[in-house]
């Protein structure tokens, strides 16, 4: 994997997912992370300064104006390599839980971070995507050759779902889900692997400080997963640990 792309980097299970990368043996060449607010990511730019192959960049995933711009900044550091990973991981979720609660702009704006917002950041980077699927031929489907990876939750599973609330969120991530499943399709004859990971209940702003999980035994699991996906996890919907999930 020579370049990979992590949205949502200012703290949570990006900024980790950052962490954890260099210091792998093997780390990508090319680790591109986004914020919104560069001046407020004071601990991904210390990363930054430390590791020569990390390169924050802005990015609001609403802004989907913007993608055009932010795919030639991509484009510039990758070159002729084209894009190994694209990593959807920016996420939001609203405080309300119950319908007497919910309101309109919550869903509009969760489905518009949550959903719409990977959808079209993957379209506008399917070029480069496919430009290292091409390159990476002789490669199985993986992220050695090309991927894109969509970060869901268990929240998101209809089949699961015995407790109700958390609309907004909810429904953004089993839309997610059908995007993740729908970009399989398409993508496949591309060489392009989609697949969906749960990273489990962390210790994160959106988590909260009740889940059991810190953020560093998430990122090792899914790190560890990365490194194996194939052929078969094309499509599906996978927990951090590599066990699949219901959809």
């Amino acid at each position: 994997m020579k370049s990979i792309l992590i949205t949502g980097c200012n703290r949570g299970l990006g900024l980790g997912l950052v962490r954890k990368l260099v210091t792998e043996q093997t780390s990508p060449k090319c680790i591109m992370v986004t914020c919104r607010n560069l001046e407020k990511a004071t601990e991904l730019q210390e990363i930054a300064n430390k590791n020569s192959n990390v390169h924050i960049l802005q990015l609001d995933v609403q802004k989907t104006e913007t993608f055009d711009k932010f795919f030639e900044n991509v484009e510039k550091l990758v070159k002729d390599d084209g894009l190994n990973v694209l990593f959807n991981n920016a996420a939001y979720s609203p405080k309300s839980t119950r319908i007497n609660f919910v309101k309109t702009e919550q869903m509009l704006q969760t489905f518009s971070i949550n959903t719409v917002g990977p959808l079209m950041l993957t379209k506008a980077l399917l070029p480069l995507l496919q430009k290292a699927a091409s390159k990476n031929s002789n490669q199985p489907l993986g992220i050695n050759r090309s991927a894109v990876i969509n970060m869901s939750s268990y929240l998101g599973s209809i089949s699961l779902n015995n407790i109700g609330g958390l609309y907004p969120y909810r429904c953004s991530k089993a839309a997610l889900n059908m995007v993740t499943k729908t970009l399989s399709v398409d993508l496949k004859k591309d060489g392009i692997l989609v697949t969906a990971i749960h990273p489990g209940w962390v210790k994160t702003d959106l988590g909260g400080s009740n889940a059991p999980m810190d953020v560093d035994t998430s990122v090792n699991s899914i790190i560890n997963l990365m490194k194996i996906l194939s052929v078969e996890h094309n499509g599906a919907f996978y927990t951090w640990e590599g066990k699949p999930m219901d959809w």
